[in-house]
């Protein structure tokens, strides 16, 4: 692709884009599912596996032969051509951990943005055979069908969802965290980036992230906003790229973010 044919892309291509490429590296990773793939824990404290580098590698060079011009930041292999106009975002396996474990509700994440715009994002659930990709204004389709947000629009009925409550031990976010999941029907830590799916297809209310990387959280902004959701920092900014995330759908997304919304002068302890 030429550079201007590249810089000219329109939303739906990228949307087929991500689509495809988050099925081909989840496939590249799902080689190693339910076997024995050694297990190396870096710098951060998170564990990496030959997996989750195979399919960054995977996904580089398809981008790199299709978009040449465009950059990449991966959870594994960094940032190339750092200074592009458009780059992806690729979390080769989201839930490691769930992944090493055989526990099928991990994913492969991509993202197409222009600075903080996410232009197009996907996932693919190899382990449970779905897909989801969205694009602003071409909807979030989940195994080839439309998707929706549930419309539930009372905490009684909500299921809420967290990736991990370890942030239970800083007050600042336990005590409305609290609050919240003692309103709720249903609460759950299926997280990662499965609980964002099970948002953005109506089977879940609420998933709070209290950290997120960005290749984390750039693909999941455009399948809940575009599915019907909202989805927010815990300061209420409207991104993928705040550091943190409350993703739910429309019915009670004001009552979420009144329980645990901060504001910008507050800090963790």
């Amino acid at each position: 692709m030429s550079t201007s044919a590249n810089a000219l892309v329109n939303t739906s291509t990228l949307l087929q884009a991500a689509a495809e490429l988050a099925q081909i590296a989840a496939r590249t990773a799902m080689q190693w599912y339910g076997g024995n793939a050694a297990v190396e824990i870096k710098g951060d404290g998170s564990p990496v596996t030959i997996a989750d580098r195979e399919a960054e590698r995977i996904a580089r060079e398809w981008l790199a032969a299709r978009f040449p011009d465009d950059g990449v930041l991966g959870e594994e292999f960094g940032e190339s051509n750092p200074n592009a106009r458009r780059r992806w975002i690729l979390d080769p396996i989201d839930g490691t951990k769930a992944f090493v474990r055989g526990v099928p509700l991990w994913g492969t994440l991509i993202a197409c943005c222009e600075g903080d715009t996410v232009l197009a994002g996907a996932a693919c659930y190899p382990a449970v055979n779905e897909w989801i990709a969205a694009a602003p204004g071409e909807g979030c389709w989940w195994n080839g069908s439309r998707a929706h947000v549930s419309r539930v629009d009372a905490l009684a009925r909500a299921t809420v969802l967290t990736t991990d409550d370890r942030f239970l031990e800083r007050p600042h976010r336990a005590v409305p965290w609290r609050s919240l999941t003692s309103r709720a029907d249903v609460v759950r830590t299926w997280g990662d980036c499965y609980g964002y799916l099970l948002v953005a297809t109506g089977r879940a209310e609420v998933m709070v992230d209290d950290i997120v990387n960005p290749w984390d959280a750039a693909a999941m902004y455009p399948l809940v906003t575009e599915a019907g959701g909202v989805f927010t920092s815990w300061k209420g900014r409207d991104t993928a790229f705040g550091g943190d995330v409350i993703a739910t759908n429309a019915g009670v997304a004001d009552a979420v973010r009144a329980i645990l919304g901060e504001r910008d002068s507050e800090r963790l302890p």
